[in-house]
């Protein structure tokens, strides 16, 4: 099978390891070029005008999260895209990437050792995915999960000290999107996305 070699943008490393597992659980045949780490959405907001541009030669896979936007189409509209090349592809996950890594409920509570039933099954429709994970890992039975995930009592973190790692390690360890897909609609979108993607590319002058 043909290659497509594709350039990653994310807003932070969790979400890395997530386009990463997309990549290789896609039925096309991927090869990842450069990876772009934005620290925030603010980066990508601010370059993607010169990533459309780029992407005339090469793909590129932008993932960022909904967060307070309406809907996808909100957020691409407040970012003023009017003219999106087709190799600019846009995963939007609602409202966070933590959103897609609880919709693989059966393996994150038992990697988090806590009953099932504290997921909620509607994962697109938590409005605060990231607070509700830690909220579920305090309950952990694992003493090194709730050291990692949840923020240290007194501290003005906002998550534990190795809560990219923890999670990170879960996503390419134990993380199915096959399975999260079917809990997660902007999950499923953004794979259906990479198994129907074919590059355009401009006949040279």
């Amino acid at each position: 099978m043909h290659e497509i070699s594709i350039n990653l943008v994310y807003e932070d490393t969790l979400s890395g390891a997530v386009l990463r597992k997309l990549l290789s659980n896609s039925g096309r045949n991927y090869l990842e070029g450069y990876s772009y780490l934005s620290a925030g959405y603010g980066w990508i907001k601010k370059k993607v005008g010169g990533l459309n541009s780029a992407a005339r030669g090469m793909p590129y896979l932008i993932l960022t999260d909904l967060d307070r936007y309406e809907c996808p189409p909100a957020l691409l509209d407040d970012w003023g895209i009017e003219k999106r090349h087709p190799n600019l592809l846009f995963s939007i996950a609602v409202r966070e990437v933590e959103a897609w890594i609880l919709a693989s409920r059966g393996a994150f509570a038992k990697y988090l050792s806590v009953n099932e039933q504290l997921i909620p099954r509607n994962v697109d429709g938590i409005s605060d995915p990231k607070s509700l994970l830690i909220s579920i890992a305090r309950r952990s039975r694992k003493k090194n999960v709730r050291t990692d995930i949840v923020p240290q009592q007194g501290s003005t973190a906002k998550v534990g000290p190795d809560y990219n790692g923890s999670l990170i390690y879960f996503v390419e360890n134990f993380w199915d999107p096959n399975v999260a897909k079917g809990l997660s609609p902007s999950l499923r979108r953004a794979m259906e996305l990479l198994d129907a993607f074919q590059p355009v590319f401009e006949n040279p002058l």
